[in-house]
């Protein structure tokens, strides 16, 4: 899940937290403004970039933590000289109580990409593991309710049981991604044809080997769909060079070249 939401979580379970925040930056920093992370007496979510900065702003959130402090406290941080970090730039960290007021100012981080995820099977439920911790919009489309876990998703995350699954494609805004990794080969078939004929889409991933791609570019030619939106699809899916097939690993390779492409 996002840090925002595990935030929510800490305020409505009544856990005291303080608010790190990169109020600002210049320069080479380890994260830019408007970065958060949240510590809790026990526990730090989030991150400011580690190494010693990190450090000095754990404990100073602790003491004030544990002072009972609500007001902001600033400092600024030249990485160099202060702290002896490679970075040459230089930033100011906000430090104040976690509660509803500083959690409204937090600025919502834009969603990387919109994705229509097509299967809920072993490498599909990688995927969304991976992405529940990141700025996106996903619509995860199966047909089979029972291949979805019973966990909690993050609310960027939808769950979409329907049939006919392809219709989903024409409710998928303009320049949105798709990845197509369903149970049945005719399937993805189905799927991938109305997204290739829809053409606005920003990335289209079919997960299968070489042999499947060479089939389904021949059917798509039998159906006249056009070459060159044929040559737009990714398949096999997953950053080149990522050896595995374990889902886990597809899964990696898979979400990198999202973000490259995002």
């Amino acid at each position: 899940m996002t840090l925002r939401h595990e935030a929510e979580g800490l305020l409505a379970a009544g856990v005291p937290a303080m608010d790190v925040q990169v109020l600002s930056h210049r320069g080479s920093v380890p994260r830019e403004t408007g970065t958060h992370m949240v510590v809790t007496r026990d526990a730090v979510l989030g991150t400011i970039g580690g190494g010693h900065l990190e450090l000095k702003a754990i404990a100073l959130a602790r003491e004030r933590l544990a002072a009972g402090a609500h007001e902001p406290h600033d400092v600024h941080y030249a990485l160099g000289p202060s702290l002896g970090q490679c970075c040459g730039g230089a930033l100011t960290l906000r430090t104040r109580r976690l509660d509803a007021e500083s959690l409204a100012h937090w600025a919502e981080a834009a969603p990387r990409f919109f994705l229509q995820l097509y299967g809920a099977g072993h490498v599909g439920r990688a995927i969304v593991a991976l992405l529940a911790g990141l700025p996106c919009r996903v619509e995860w489309i199966d047909e089979r309710e029972g291949e979805f876990p019973a966990t909690p998703l993050p609310p960027h995350i939808e769950r979409l049981c329907v049939e006919p699954v392809e219709a989903e494609v024409a409710q998928a805004p303009p320049g949105a991604h798709y990845l197509v990794l369903t149970h049945n080969h005719d399937l993805d078939l189905r799927i991938t044809e109305a997204i290739l004929r829809r053409g606005d889409f920003a990335s289209l991933g079919l997960i299968g080997s070489r042999t499947k791609r060479q089939r389904f570019e021949h059917r798509f030619a039998e159906r006249g769909v056009p070459a060159a939106q044929v040559a737009r699809m990714t398949c096999p899916i997953g950053l080149p060079g990522i050896a595995g097939k374990e889902p886990e690993v597809i899964a990696v390779a898979v979400v990198a070249q999202l973000l490259m492409q995002g």
